[in-house]
């Protein structure tokens, strides 16, 4: 007997029969598969049904029953009554996807004209399926009829797991899915499960055809590691974590044998140690991330020193790229010195990325000198990141030879725009391949020189333009971090210069850097200059009133700036980060919360609301991020982008308007309650109070996933969390760093992971005084996922080459 119907499954028609239904589809599913049925689906062209159409999904038909055309026939090719159904079919696709409704039989009919699901073209219900998790699919999609059964086992849906960011798998899940599927597994992500047991990867051993497998964010010991791969023969890309207790000695043979033929290893890092890159003799991609601390639990220093012999040194004969990140501290720089030394002795000749992103002063030393000597000898690169102080100063750049170079990243360097026009831009010649330009932190990047030039000068547009016309084909680049102030000189914005690059998909830009210096003159009226200057009145000293109509005189003008014509040139951004030049989170990685931020920019005390709606004509735009924009008077952009910007999913948002007060929270709730697809939100602001009011219009995003507040002096009503987290079932973060007492932020704490945990497995919830001295202590227990993505605030675009990893 058939298990009972979830309600979503179940629907009964007017003569009491039950039927099984389909589950609702997902937008990015209904949005993809309208335009496949305007293409006309598997060839056929066709137009799309009109938006009153609604669609009928079939009860399980019995055996030996068809439920659709052929596979492979063209409606085409089917002649009389039968092809212009199937053609009807076809083009009424769209139309379910639109609507996304579910009718039954038996209706009245002027409705029964609807379309049957299972009448689809296999190719379209297959396009279908591959937006619904592979753990529906099979533990309940599969279930409905003995079509879907066939094509939620098709190889184009199970060749590929992803468990990554679905958040409501749990173990007995994970177990059921292993069961059915595990051999027709070639690659599994579960990176960031930190939620299941580690007993969990004890089911993996069932993919015995496993090629890829991503465990990162997942505990596993190396006893439990050693039986998994002791059974995974085929693997050749691997990725996972290395925690303290981690012994290598504890690997078996059959183990060793498997790690002997992995071509790709990704090991992140938290305790001091070679991990199994020993063990890695075939290695051609290498991926290393440091996140290992300076003092252990107990307050212990760490020290950096490896056991080294000949038994566990890596290999790197066979490596093509190398790539090494590393959080603050000094233990982590000594560890990852250890890694290098072996590629100090001897380079492998077929290396074509090197990569070190380290924060802070990372010296070079003898050893690494004599690597990037070798280097610029023997190989030809595709992609570099060095630490500012191996490029600071030195002749490197002009020494090393690219070959079809895609990634380059100078952050945090003293390299000024003439070296960076002569030695790496070359005329031109070379940089057509490049897609992915990392400058953020360059201050001098857009100057001829460094040595007398002061941070605040205006850029030397031709520069830019030679940058801008060598790298045509860019589709990252960041430029944050530094003053980028335009002069002047008509069509030589920065601005205007970066209208070019049609390709772009991701941008970061400082504040300053967007003003438009020739319409300062005309521009609306600000914070500083609305105090009225009349005789016989007294000047109430406080908080300013701004008239009603200041953003439709912002609008009026906005239309005309440079910032405005440069998001209309870029319709397809996705991302798009502007962020003071002097702004720093009140929240830093491994130190106490920075309790005073230094000012703006003077340039970019113009930047308000009328160019945060300029960022409304991004259609496509999924990531926002607005940080230290002084002149933020009431908010009314924002609203122009949750109106217009319907994909976005990703928003954070960071010291605007006047830091005594957040102007803008009336605009911002009016601006949650279309932000349909949201699903990460950050919010950093003095005095932020996270009332009911705010949560009421923060519930209408019904994709939530994760939330972040970080304020100083800020304040929270506990009900209204409670309220809020009860109502948006999808929430499993909530990370509030507030002014609030630790008696206040541990009750909230406690009674959230008391009355969700048990629905929510991967629930992480965080709330404590920003300012208390052992905020330090409770950060080093986030998931590293959520550290990374939200918490912790930061640039990402070009922060990493472009599909360093699966």
């Amino acid at each position: 007997m058939d298990p009972p119907l979830p309600s979503w499954r179940r629907r009964r028609s007017q003569d009491g029969a039950e039927h099984r239904l389909v589950p609702p589809l997902p937008p990015a599913a209904r949005q993809a598969t309208l335009k496949m049925a305007a293409r006309g689906g598997r060839g056929d062209g066709g137009g799309v049904a009109s938006r009153g159409s609604r669609v009928m999904a079939a009860p399980e038909e019995p055996c030996g029953g068809r439920a659709g055309g052929e596979p492979g026939r063209d409606a085409a090719g089917l002649s009389g009554a039968r092809g212009r159904r199937r053609l009807r079919r076809d083009r009424a696709a769209a139309a379910m996807f639109r609507c996304g409704e579910e009718i039954i039989s038996g209706e009245s009919e002027e409705e029964s004209n609807g379309v049957n699901l299972m009448e689809f073209s296999d190719e379209i219900l297959l396009h279908i399926l591959s937006y619904v998790p592979c753990t529906d699919l099979v533990l309940n999609v599969r279930r409905t009829c003995r079509k879907l059964a066939t094509l939620c086992l098709d190889k184009s849906l199970t060749h590929t797991v992803i468990l990554q960011k679905d958040y409501k798998v749990n173990k007995d899940k994970v177990k059921q899915l292993m069961r059915d599927i595990g051999k027709e597994i070639y690659q599994l992500n579960m990176a960031g499960c930190y939620w299941l047991p580690s007993s969990t990867i004890d089911h993996v051993t069932r993919c015995k055809n496993l090629v890829k497998l991503n465990l990162s964010g997942c505990h596993v010991t190396s006893l439990r590691l050693s039986k998994m791969l002791s059974t995974l023969q085929h693997l050749r890309s691997l990725a996972i974590d290395v925690n303290p207790g981690f012994d290598a000695s504890q690997l078996s043979s059959e183990c060793k044998a498997t790690l002997s033929r992995v071509l790709e290893l990704k090991q992140t890092l938290y305790t001091p140690s070679y991990g199994v890159v020993p063990c890695c003799t075939s290695l051609e991609k290498l991926l290393l991330y440091f996140e290992i601390l300076d003092r252990s639990r107990e307050g212990f220093m760490l020290s950096g020193q490896l056991m080294v012999g000949e038994s566990n040194v890596p290999h790197y004969q066979n490596l093509r790229v190398f790539y090494a990140r590393l959080a603050p501290g000094y233990v982590n720089q000594e560890v990852v010195r250890l890694y290098l030394a072996v590629l100090s002795d001897r380079t492998p000749e077929n290396l074509h990325a090197f990569l070190i992103s380290a924060p802070g002063s990372f010296a070079e030393t003898g050893a690494t000198k004599n690597l990037l000597d070798s280097m610029a000898r023997n190989v030809r690169l595709d992609a570099l990141q060095l630490p500012k102080a191996w490029i600071n100063g030195s002749g490197l750049l002009q020494h090393l030879k690219f070959n079809n170079p895609f990634y380059f990243s100078f952050s945090r360097c003293t390299l000024s725009g003439g070296h960076l026009i002569q030695r790496v831009i070359n005329g031109g010649k070379d940089l057509k391949s490049l897609t992915s330009l990392n400058l953020s932190g360059c201050v001098h990047c857009l100057a001829p020189e460094s040595l007398f030039r002061k941070a605040e000068d205006d850029i030397d547009s031709s520069i830019l333009e030679s940058l801008v016309v060598s790298c045509c084909n860019l589709r990252h680049l960041n430029l944050s971090a530094a003053h980028h102030h335009s002069s002047e000189s008509i069509g030589n914005h920065l601005c205007q210069l970066l209208s070019r690059l049609k390709h772009l998909l991701s941008l970061a830009l400082p504040v300053c850097s967007i003003t438009d210096v020739a319409a300062n003159a005309e521009k609306p009226p600000t914070a500083s200059n609305l105090v009225p200057q009349t005789f016989g009145r007294k000047v109430r000293i406080g908080i300013q009133t701004y008239p009603r109509n200041l953003a439709d005189q912002a609008n009026q003008k906005i239309e005309s700036s440079v910032f405005w014509a440069l998001m209309g040139s870029l319709r397809f951004l996705e991302t798009l980060e502007i962020i003071g030049s002097s702004f720093s989170s009140a929240m830093p990685r491994n130190e106490p919360a920075i309790r005073n931020s230094l000012p703006p920019c003077v340039r970019a005390q113009s930047v308000g609301d009328s160019e945060v709606a300029a960022i409304s004509q991004l259609t496509y735009l999924q990531s926002l991020t607005l940080a230290q924009l002084p002149n933020i008077l009431t908010g009314s952009g924002l609203i122009n982008i949750g109106l217009q910007c319907q994909h976005l999913r990703t928003l954070s948002l960071a010291n605007l308007g006047m830091m005594g007060k957040m102007v803008y929270m009336s605009a911002l709730m009016d601006m949650l309650k279309h932000c349909k697809c949201l699903r990460d939100l950050r919010l950093e602001q003095p005095y932020f109070c996270a009332g009911a009011q705010f949560f009421q219009a923060l519930s209408h995003c019904s994709s939530l996933q994760r939330l972040c507040i970080v304020s100083r002096s800020g304040t929270l009503q506990s009900d209204a969390v409670m309220s809020f987290m009860a109502n948006c079932l999808e929430v499993i973060m909530c990370h509030m760093f507030m002014g609030e007492s630790l008696t206040v932020c541990k009750n909230l704490q406690q009674s959230i992971v008391r009355s969700f945990q048990a629905d929510r497995p991967a629930l992480n919830v965080v709330i404590f005084p920003l300012l208390h001295e052992d905020l330090t202590e409770v950060i080093r227990d986030v998931p590293m996922r959520h550290l990374d993505e939200i918490t912790l605030f930061k640039s990402r675009v070009a922060e990493e080459p472009p599909n360093l990893w699966w």
